[in-house]
C-alpha cells in the first residue's frame, strides 16, 4: 500500500516549500538566476540542500517554478489595474504604467523577468508571461475599438507590440539601475500614439 502522508505532514511540506520560493524570489531579486543554486536556496531559506531536492528534481525545475510564481503575481497586479473604473483608453494606459512601475521598482528581478538569458524551459515560460500581459491589453484595445474612443485596429497586435516595445524599452532603465524621471511619461506617450490615440488622455 502506497505511503500517504498525513495533513500534518503535508502542511510541515508545504510551509517549507513556500519558504523556498520566497528564498528563492530573494536571490533572484538581489543576482538574478546565477545566484538561484539549489544550495543559495537552501542557505537562504534555511534548510538542508536535500530538503530543496525533495520539491525541485533540479535547479530548472526550481527556476521554473520560481518564474510562475512571480509572474502570476505581476499578471494579477496588471489585470487588477486593467479592471480599474474609468475611460477606455486610460484602462490601456493602466496596464503599461502598472507594468512599468512594477519593473522600476524591482530592476534586478524585473531584469531576470524580461531579458536576462535563460534556459529552454525558462524562455518557454517568459512567452507564457508575455501572452498574458498581451490578452490583458488587448481585451482593453478591443473594448476602446468597439465603443468608438479607438481606431479599427487588431487588439491582439497592437497590444503584442506594445508589451513587446515595453520590455526593449525598459532594459535601459532596468540595466542602469535607476530609471530616468521622464521614462514614464515618455511609456505613456508612445502607447497613446501607438494605439492611435492622443496624449490628452495622460
Amino acid at each position: 500500500m502506497p505511503y500517504r502522508r498525513t495533513p500534518k505532514v503535508q502542511a510541515r511540506m508545504d510551509t517549507q516549500r513556500a519558504a523556498i520560493l520566497k528564498a528563492a524570489v530573494d536571490l533572484l531579486s538581489e543576482q538574478g538566476y546565477a545566484g538561484c543554486s539549489m544550495a543559495a536556496v537552501a542557505a537562504r531559506a534555511g534548510v538542508a540542500t536535500g530538503s530543496v531536492y525533495k520539491h525541485f528534481p533540479g535547479k530548472t525545475e526550481l527556476v521554473v517554478e520560481l518564474f510562475r510564481y512571480v509572474v502570476t503575481h505581476e499578471v494579477d497586479a496588471v489585470s487588477q489595474a486593467a479592471d480599474q473604473p474609468g475611460d477606455l483608453v486610460a484602462r490601456v494606459v493602466s496596464v503599461v504604467e502598472t507594468f512599468t512601475s512594477r519593473a522600476l521598482k524591482s530592476p534586478r528581478l524585473a531584469y531576470a523577468l524580461l531579458v536576462e538569458p535563460v534556459d529552454v524551459a525558462v524562455e518557454a515560460e517568459r512567452l507564457v508571461f508575455r501572452r498574458a500581459f498581451r490578452d490583458i491589453a488587448a481585451a482593453r484595445i478591443a473594448e476602446a475599438v468597439a465603443a468608438g474612443v479607438l481606431p479599427p485596429q487588431n487588439p491582439e497586435i497592437t497590444a503584442a507590440a506594445l508589451i513587446g516595445a515595453l520590455g526593449e524599452i525598459l532594459v535601459g532603465p532596468l540595466t542602469a539601475g535607476e530609471p530616468d524621471v521622464d521614462t514614464m511619461p515618455a511609456l505613456i506617450s508612445f502607447t497613446l500614439r501607438a494605439l492611435g490615440g492622443t496624449d490628452a488622455h495622460s
